[in-house]
């Protein structure tokens, strides 16, 4: 099991607000910590390295939220005619929609 980190260490660490990371969690769905017994965030180090690479895309490259949720599913299934690749391009259509739908619900 590797290391875990709280909210408020790794809004320490992006040098952001715990707000924008629980938005980043609203609108990213990659990054999804899981919560404790007591209901607090704990993010891996997985989550951390996403979310390292989120504010990068945000702030260095100036992606808009939704063109990071884009790049970081390409990085993380590049195209290829693979039926790996395949489902990922699925998996970013369905994502496409439900950013739709969540965005027509507000």
């Amino acid at each position: 099991m590797g290391k875990r980190y709280s909210i408020g260490q790794i809004a320490a660490l992006l040098g952001v607000k715990t707000h924008v990371l629980r938005y980043w969690e609203a609108e990213i769905p990659l990054v999804a910590p899981r919560k404790d017994l007591s209901g607090r965030r704990v993010y891996t180090e997985r989550e951390v390295e996403l979310l390292l690479r989120l504010k990068h895309l945000l702030y260095e490259d100036r992606y808009t939220i939704e063109g990071a949720r884009e790049r970081l599913w390409l990085d993380l299934n590049p195209p290829a005619n693979t039926p790996a690749a395949r489902i990922a391009a699925v998996r970013r259509d369905l994502l496409a929609i439900w950013s739709l739908a969540r965005g027509q619900a507000r």
